[in-house]
């Protein structure tokens, strides 16, 4: 494929600026801006391709009435300028709430870990008093253990050892010395170790220590919750920019017949699609979101949470065996045979192949299978199939053409035919469910198209 132009959220996206083309007003680009490098050169390229496709739309508008064609070129800066930028502020946002969020969560769970340890201590002290050293005791022991192993090991090797009573009672007397030794060389390790500090001074240690982290918590928490309102500032921005290009698109559409250059038709339709093609993942956006909102995360500390069964999505209808597919027709484009309504799956291909065709008044028929299969199924239904791009017609990849799936191929529908040689395609479920984007190829005879 070639020429290949995909829409989706970017770093940054500026707007083109270029000599105004009989009499077409439009705002001027904003410089290229960026925090790395890596960002800049983006921005540039990014730039230079919004001020070609500028270029472009208003060649193919030329002719038009100033205030459509201002119209279309307005649509496109909203759609694939402002929405873009303000998809990567809220996608920015959204990171920095994220991780000042983590960071506020990590600072509580200090803090609770601090408190734990402070009621531990407590109990303790109940029981030994604050002067109890638990460092220097476990240093102690460590100490005899290593400089004369085990205590009750020595006493017996003492008194079996011993031939008199004299011999027993002198042995005992070196052992003692000897303990007194080790006493003193552990009071020595523990305290060139520095790990001598008693119950009383560990509490109150740990006492300044939760009060430093609960000041550190707070401020966390503070960060998180600007960071969390800034996030939905900047997607309330968004979804008001969505709003308004929703609103553009609509009146736009109203105004195309009144053009008269085919051209110009062409360039409104790209314009339009692309506004479609941002409403789709808007709304596969707040499905998703939606759906995260449903997501039963357990007890968060009230009443055990009640699991829920979701109801089993209703079988579609068997679809009718296909004869044995015949040589391509030469029929009409569209058919109302076997079109039972929008059966396939939602947020698929072949649903978005479906409902496109339906939107241009192109029946389709209901079972057509997989993408990859529509080329070979729908000639049984009287579809026409053949290698020549029509706007409306279903273009059925092949399993692993041009990046389909490998096992189940894919399908598109044809938006705009151009005389080069190249065509323009919509698509769903390219990056994931309900995901569009679209992308301009060239036929060397290569496709199968469904008519």
């Amino acid at each position: 494929m070639t020429n290949v132009r995909v829409i989706k959220p970017a770093l940054a996206a500026l707007v083109a600026a270029a000599a105004c083309v009989g009499g077409l007003a439009f705002s001027s680009a904003q410089p290229a801006q960026a925090d790395t490098y890596s960002d800049l050169i983006t921005a540039q390229n990014q730039h230079a391709a919004s001020v070609q496709r500028e270029a472009e739309l208003k060649q193919q508008l030329a002719g038009a009435s100033q205030d459509l064609a201002n119209k279309v070129l307005e649509l496109d800066d909203l759609t694939n300028n402002k929405i873009v930028a303000a998809q990567a502020k809220v996608t920015q946002a959204n990171e920095d709430a994220a991780t000042a969020q983590d960071e506020a969560d990590a600072a509580s769970g200090r803090l609770s870990a601090a408190q734990k340890d402070k009621e531990t201590l407590e109990e303790q002290i109940k029981q030994t008093g604050k002067d109890y050293d638990d460092a220097h005791a476990a240093v102690a022991q460590l100490a005899r253990d290593e400089m004369h192993g085990s205590n009750a090991s020595d006493v017996m090797s003492v008194v079996t050892g011993a031939t008199s009573t004299q011999d027993f009672v002198n042995s005992m007397q070196s052992r003692d010395a000897l303990s007194r030794n080790e006493a003193n060389a552990a009071s020595s390790a523990a305290t060139s170790l520095s790990t001598s500090k008693n119950r009383g001074e560990r509490l109150a240690a740990i006492e300044k220590q939760i009060a430093v982290l609960k000041t550190q918590a707070d401020e966390k928490a503070a960060s998180a919750q600007t960071a969390a309102e800034t996030a939905q500032s900047e997607r309330d921005a968004l979804d008001k920019l969505r709003q308004e290009g929703e609103a553009r698109r609509d009146e736009l559409s109203s105004m195309i017949d009144s053009l008269d250059s085919q051209s110009a038709k062409q360039a409104a339709q790209t314009v339009l699609i692309a506004s479609q093609v941002d409403s789709y993942n808007r709304q596969f956006q707040k499905e998703q979101q939606d759906a995260a909102n449903r997501v039963d995360t357990g007890n968060q500390g009230g009443t055990p949470s009640t699991p829920v069964t979701p109801a089993p999505a209703p079988a579609p209808a068997p679809a009718p065996a296909p004869a044995p597919a015949p040589a391509p027709s030469v029929g009409g484009q569209g058919t109302s045979n076997g079109d039972y309504g929008n059966a396939y799956a939602t947020g698929q291909c072949t649903y978005w192949a479906y409902e496109r065709r339906r939107q241009m008044g192109i029946g389709t028929p209901s079972y057509l299978g997989n993408g990859g299969d529509w080329w070979r199924n729908a000639p049984s239904y009287g579809l026409r199939v053949d290698h020549n791009p029509q706007v409306g017609a279903a273009l059925s990849f092949l399993p692993g053409q041009d990046g389909a799936d490998g096992t189940w191929g894919h399908v598109a529908v044809v938006e705009a035919v151009y005389g080069d040689g190249t065509f323009q395609i919509s698509e769903m479920n390219v990056g994931g469910l309900w995901m569009m984007n679209y992308r301009t190829l060239t036929n060397l005879g290569q496709y199968w198209f469904v008519h």
